[in-house]
Formats: C-alpha cells, structure tokens, sequence
C-alpha cells in the first residue's frame, strides 16, 4: 500500500513525516525539492509538498484583457515570479501519482484547503480526490499531527468552493477592472498607466482618503483649560468644566480664582478592577504588537507563522478567543516551566487552571497560545512575538487587577477643581504580564476641610484636533469591524497600498495618486469603493461555508456586478482616462524648483528620477533610490521634498538633494573623464546618493552610467 500526503511547506512536510515515524528519510528530487519517505501500519508513505499555490488563476484566452473566462495553471506559467514553485509541482507529479490512498494535510482554512485541493486534482489527478482523506491540526506537535493522521477527515468541499469563489471574484475585480482602467488612459492620453484596484483594497484606500479629507476639511476651534499648581506635593488640579469653549467665562473663572487658595471640599474613594485580558486571536495579537514593539500587521503575521510552522506555537490565522480544555494546560505549563523566567509566573497559577476568555469563536482553530515546546535559536521578532504569546496565555488565567481611587474636589472661590489618583491593591494578572505597565501612586495626605496654597493659576489656551491618522494596527481594526478581507488577507491588502504607492507613512497618509484614484471611481463608478458590495460578498463567501448559497450562484452575482461597473468604464471612458492621466501627473509632482518650474518624478533606464518641467533650458535632476517613496515634508534646511528609502526597520528618512548641507562653490565643474559611448558627449565624474559615479553630460537624453572602477578598468 502506498500513501501520498500533501502538505502546505516543506517546514510543515518535515513536521509531520517525523512525527509519523522517527525513522522518516529525507529525500531530494532534482537537487532542490526535499521530500520524506517513511513507513507505518504496514503502508509505504510519501510525504510532499508545496510552497503555498502551486495554480493561479488566468483567462483562456488573451492575457492583459478583461476575461470572464478562467482556468487553472501553474503558478510558474502564470507568472515568472513563481519560477521556484515548479520543482515542487514535478515533484508532487513524480511521486504523488498512481498511489493507494491520499492525504490532504495543508493549513486548515480556505486557503490551506484549496492549495492542497488544487495540487490532488491537477498535479496527481481527479481520481485522487475519490481516494483522498483531510487532516485537521492546529499545532505541528507530535501529539496533535498524530491525533489529526488517526481521525482523518472528508475533505471540507464548501471550504473548497469559497475558495475557488473567492480567487475567481477577486480575479474579476481586480484583474479586470484594473485592465479596463488602464486601458482608458491608453485609449485618452495613448499612454501606459499601471493602475491596481481590488476588491477589498479599493474600499480599504477608500477608507483612508474620507479620513484625509475629514482631516484636512477639519476646522480647528479654541477652547481654555483652567488648571492650578499647589505649593502641596506638586499637585496638580483642574477646573471640572474640561474643556471651556466661552472665552469670557474662562476669563471670568481665571479672574476670580487667581491669587485665590483651595479648599479641599470633598474626598471620595473608590475601587475598581482592570479585566484579564482574553486570549490573542491574528487581530489582537496583532495590534498588541504594534502597541508593545511597533510591529506592522505583516511582520507580526510572519514572524507568527514562522513560530508555528516550528511548532513553538499554534496557526496563527484565527478568529478564537475561547481555549478549549482539549489543549491540556497543565501539560503546556509543565513544559513551559522548563524556562526559568516563565517558570516564576507558571508557579503562581491557580491550582484550578479556568481561562478568562472572549466572545470571539473559530471552529476551525483555538487562539494563538505555546505549544510548550520551548524554542532554539529564534530572530529577535520570532522571539518578541513569542514572549507576548506566552505571557498573554499565562495571564488568562489569573485573576482581574484592582485598583483604589482617591477623587478630590476642591474650592477656590465657589469654583471647582479636583484632581485623582490610583494605587494598586491588587496586581492580579498584571504582575504576569511584562508588557502592561502599572499604574501605583501615592495619595497625598489631605482631608476636608484643608487649605491649599496655590503656587500658580494657569489658563491655557487650545484648539480640537482633527481626527487621528490611521495606522496599520487600527486600519486592521476598522477592517475588522467592518467585515472586509478575512483575517488572513488584511495585511497583505494593506502592503499592496504601501507598494501601489497610493499610502505612505507610519502614521498612514494617502497619497495624490490615491486620492484621485478614489475620486475618480467615485464619480463614475462607485460600487467599486463601496464598503456595502465587499461586505455583501465577504458575507456570500462565509455563507459557501455554511451551505447557504452555492458558488455559481456568488460568482454570477460577482460577474454581473463587475460587468456594470466595466460598462460605467466604458460609458465615460474619456472623462475616466483624463481624470487619471491627470491624477498621475499631479501625483509626480513633488515640489517647485527654483527656476520656477515643477520638479516632478520621472523613469529613466536606470530608474527613477525628478527632474524639472523647464527642460532642456533648466537641468536640475536628482536620482532616487530603489523604491524611494517621495514625502510631503520638505528638508528644513533647503526646503526640497524628503524621501524614504529602505524598507522595514532600515527605512531612512533624507533630503531629495544628496549634497544638502554640503558646502559647494559657485563655480563648481564636475570633472571631464572621457567621451560617451553611447553618444559621444563628455562623461562626467560625478558625486550621488551612493557615491562617485561616472554619468553622461547628455543626460536626460543619454542615461549612459558606469561606475569609476569600470572606466578605470577600461581605460587601463
């Protein structure tokens, strides 16, 4: 008897043959793809696998028009980016071909169900379904990969369907309409313009340009706060009114009270408790992250995923935050305790181990907690993440921290103020979890009745703020809570807008071209930045899962509404493609020179670069990075844009201008090394970003670069 099983990653591959056998092989098919050999109850077993999708989706017909009309390919024949995937296909056609028995052992959701789905029907062929069974884990632990091998399950086909629904709609909204809005430049301006919409990130960039433009619109208005200082302990108070938005009351309340002493009237005592938190599912572990390490969504996700494909920790992509007894608590303690600095807190626990969970529930998988196998050598993220895993399971199941709070109101002159203070009676879970601080002051000694100096009366004048920029961890909130994109998808939504270029910052802003994007659609066709129609879907989708709709009939309905919207394209294509031609334009403008003209991003040979609108007459240039994202600040020293280079914790904020701040003469000549030989014009040594160059005096025209140790190499 030969079995196949089909796995997700070769990490999770590796994971699974060993814990089904000791004695698993590794093997290697074409010097690149590991795969694992082994036997048990009597059968020789194959374990393979993929590198996530191994089929995409493209049109039967033309690529880069608008098609309705897909199939199943490769991913490597579908784009040249997936080149790596195809040793993993060959091998899963080798050696997964003509066996016994199948099973599908891929992450347990939508997208883990439809690679494995996909890889048995197209790479081992249609009658490997009929022979196929699924394993259902949630850690790669040995005891779990083994319970899920010997409660194998029928293959979850409304899960598939949802899948294949999901990839055909966001084919149809995205790819399409991408096309057709491309294509309406091209038509207007006969230009190429790459534009990306989709059909969770037009609504999600929608989302951010009413918040630009709540703020922008905002109109600030004044208001006074009325505090004291006592010559008491340094206290502090304020007027109980907040916030005065009368001018002449605040000045009528600073008058009467200035040069004035306090009487405490009244003092009042209070206890209150801070909740155990709930278990972390993807979302909050997520934004607990960014509030501890400021951590964006994506590098969480990764470094999570990474943790459970080591089996240090469950899947990550949950919605749970309820843990089931099944988990055996006691045992992952004891595993747990094997550190010394967990074991500190694992020892107070409870003797009856009940978490405090949440509402939140996920049939498919528990929240993210430890496996307790305790990890080797983990990069400084792995093991961040990993610490706020395990100190958030452990403080689940201790008790709420409490709190007593001391209010004090005082009188100056029938006016009142007061001011609090909170100690801690209580750590409770608190004490267990590092990553919270404390909040433990002291109460002054005063009872009623007491004068108080007052050392200075202060009336500080304000202005309300607008409302506050998104960032990555609240944009994953508000898609959250708006229920658009699945748990899985968010942050890569999010990282698709930073590489459109549409966003940038960490507080996030949307950029010009982002802007009109939305604009523009909105105007034409505004069911494309319609929160109600992907919220409808994603609903549709979910219902797929509980056999309340059929994917035909989702996607007929995402055809129909896609088809209309093209058909809007269609209809006002000329106003469409000027509008976004003009948008482009606007986008790529980034300052003003000082000849008078408009310095503005261009593409040149050798990337990007900005230049001024009055060449030739003018030939001011600056290179650009690699993926330079141009700010809306400006250098405080010369007053040009600044850009952002790099990416993650190597982005660099600098001036446009590579030579800001250096002292140059008037009369600077760049030295002549040679004739262009491309065309002919002077080669010029020059000073960039990156150091010495040899450039072309004939730029922009001529692009011809080299460095000065291939021209010294040439000339020798």
């Amino acid at each position: 008897m030969h079995e196949v099983i089909i796995c997700e990653k070769p990490s999770s591959a590796e994971k699974i043959a060993k814990a089904l056998s000791p004695s698993a092989k590794k093997k290697v098919y074409n010097k690149k793809v590991k795969y694992w050999e082994l036997q048990r109850d009597s059968k020789d077993i194959t374990v393979l696998s993929g590198v996530g999708h191994l089929y995409s989706l493209i049109p039967k017909e033309a690529r880069y028009k608008v098609s309705f009309d897909l199939h199943w390919v490769p991913s490597y024949e579908a784009s040249k980016s997936s080149s790596f995937t195809k040793n993993y296909l060959r091998a899963i056609k080798k050696f997964g071909k003509d066996a016994d028995s199948y099973i599908h052992a891929c992450d347990y959701d939508v997208e883990g169900t439809l690679i494995g789905y996909n890889a048995l029907k197209f790479a081992c062929g249609e009658d490997s379904l009929k022979k196929a069974s699924r394993m259902k884990f949630s850690t790669l632990t040995k005891k779990d990969i083994i319970e899920a091998y010997e409660n194998r399950m029928d293959i979850d086909m409304h899960q598939v369907d949802n899948g294949i629904a999901r990839h055909i709609l966001d084919y149809y909204f995205g790819m399409n309409i991408s096309i057709a809005l491309s294509d309406s430049v091209r038509k207007t301006k006969h230009r190429f313009l790459k534009l990306s919409v989709g059909r969770v990130q037009t609504p999600t960039l929608s989302i951010l340009v009413n918040r630009e433009k709540e703020i922008r619109e905002f109109v600030p208005e004044p208001y006074w706060v009325i505090r004291a200082k006592l010559d008491f302990e340094n206290i502090e108070i304020k007027h109980v009114k907040g916030n005065i938005f009368d001018r002449e009351l605040a000045e009528e309340i600073y008058n009467k009270c200035n040069g004035k002493d306090a009487v405490v009237d009244k003092i009042d005592f209070s206890k209150s408790k801070t909740k155990t938190p709930v278990p972390f599912n993807l979302s909050g572990l997520q934004a607990e992250a960014y509030n501890v390490f400021g951590f964006s969504p994506k590098r969480t996700q990764v470094a999570a995923q990474n943790l459970y494909s080591a089996g240090y920790t469950s899947y990550p992509r949950t919605s749970s935050q309820k843990l089931p007894e099944s988990l055996g608590f006691k045992s992952i303690f004891d595993q747990l305790s094997a550190n010394p600095e967990f074991k500190k807190h694992i020892s107070k626990l409870p003797s009856k181990l009940i978490p405090h969970n949440g509402k939140k529930e996920d049939a498919a998988h528990p929240p993210i907690h430890p496996t307790g196998i305790l990890p080797g050598k983990l990069n400084s993220d792995e093991q961040k993440i990993y610490n706020l895993i395990v100190y958030r399971f452990i403080a689940v199941f201790f008790e709420a921290a409490e709190f007593e709070t001391m209010k004090t109101t005082l009188d100056i002159e029938g006016e009142k103020f007061k001011f609090s203070r909170r100690r801690v009676t209580h750590k409770g879970w608190m004490e267990h979890y590092p990553f919270r601080k404390i909040d433990d002051e002291n109460f002054p000694d005063v009872s009623e009745g007491d004068v108080m100096s007052v050392k200075k009366l202060i009336s500080e004048e304000k202005e309300t703020k607008p409302p506050a920029r998104y960032n990555q961890a609240s944009l994953i909130k508000e898609l959250e809570k708006k229920n658009l994109g699945t748990k899985a998808t968010r942050a890569d939504i999010i990282d698709k807008l930073y590489d459109r270029q549409y966003i940038d910052g960490t507080k996030i802003e949307v950029n010009q071209l982002g802007e009109n994007l939305i604009d523009t659609l909105n105007t034409y066709c505004n069911d494309l930045t319609s929160e109600e129609l992907t919220r409808n879907f994603e609903n549709k989708l979910e219902g797929i899962n509980n056999d309340e709709i059929t994917k035909e009939i989702v996607i007929d309905e995402g055809k129909k509404d896609v088809r209309e919207i093209l058909n809007d394209i269609d209809k006002n294509v000329k106003g469409i493609g000027s509008k976004l031609y003009e948008a482009y334009q606007e986008s790529n403008i980034v300052g003003e020179c000082k000849c008078g003209g408009k310095l503005v991003k261009r593409s040149g040979s050798y990337g990007d670069f900005v230049g001024c609108t009055n060449y030739p007459d003018c030939k001011i240039t600056y290179s650009l990075p690699r993926n330079a994202t141009i700010l809306k600040k400006t250098c405080e020293k010369c007053g040009l844009p600044m850009i952002a280079a790099g990416k993650g914790r190597n982005r660099q904020e600098m001036c446009l201008d590579p030579n800001c701040g250096k002292e140059r003469t008037k009369d600077y000549t760049p030295e002549q090394v040679g004739e262009c030989p491309k065309c002919g014009k002077p080669l010029l040594k020059r000073s960039g970003r990156f150091g010495e160059f040899i450039g072309c005096k004939g730029f922009p025209k001529c692009n011809f670069t080299c460095s000065v140790e291939e021209l010294e190499s040439k000339l020798k």
